[in-house]
């Protein structure tokens, strides 16, 4: 049986951004079924959950002993089970590295940035030092996606023209910025309406908030 952890409660602008999600999503798309591991207050920061997890965030992941951290990794091992055939990662070996290479790209190049000015605009925003930064943090923002937007061109996904393993962190990492109008702004918005079209998130995302409602 697969588990997958994930918080009993986040505060509502946290709520359908989790990075649990992610994982929800890739074994949605698999086709493979898991059992929560829900966390309630102070869990996070136990003993048990730690030896997990050691930096106390989720999502964790375990599979028959086999225990993960990283969202990211978690995506890709699910992407490379047998179960999944090619439903998130190509068979053609060049297609399937181009694929691995737009998940790094979400989350090494496009994330970071994305997540600053996040973390000033829900977390800081009161602070000086935090509207002295933000004009630069969101023009970075800006910038990164724009190349993403010339990249992506008049295609449906990133490469192939297929939805990989590439798309689906890509766009949990666009989601993020669902305060802002920047995606729309870039001209990105069509392409992560797609993504969130799929049948399969809309059950993670739906599994996601499940846990939130009173």
């Amino acid at each position: 049986m697969i588990e997958v952890s994930a918080f009993k409660s986040v505060p509502p602008f946290a709520q359908g951004l989790v990075r649990d999600l992610r994982v929800r999503w890739a074994l949605e798309e698999a086709g493979l079924g898991y059992a929560q591991h829900l966390l309630g207050d102070g869990e996070k920061d136990g003993a048990d959950y730690r030896a997990w997890q050691p930096f106390g965030q989720v999502p964790a992941y375990e599979e028959d002993g086999l225990r993960l951290f990283e969202s990211g990794a978690i995506v890709l091992h699910i992407a490379e089970r047998p179960e999944a055939g090619d439903t998130l990662l190509p068979a053609d070996p060049a297609a399937r590295a181009r694929a691995i290479q737009w998940m790094f790209a979400a989350l090494n190049t496009i994330e970071p940035q994305i997540q600053n000015l996040a973390a000033i605009d829900l977390f800081f925003a009161s602070e000086d030092w935090a509207r002295a930064r933000r004009p630069g943090a969101q023009e970075m923002v800006r910038s990164r996606l724009a190349t993403l937007a010339a990249r992506l061109g008049d295609k449906d996904w990133l490469d192939d023209d297929r939805f990989t393993a590439g798309d689906l962190l890509m766009a949990t990492v666009l989601r993020i910025l669902r305060h802002t109008d920047l995606v729309a702004e870039a001209g990105l918005a069509a392409y992560l309406a797609r993504c969130e079209a799929r049948p399969p998130f809309d059950r993670a995302l739906q599994a996601q908030m499940a846990v939130f409602e009173p």
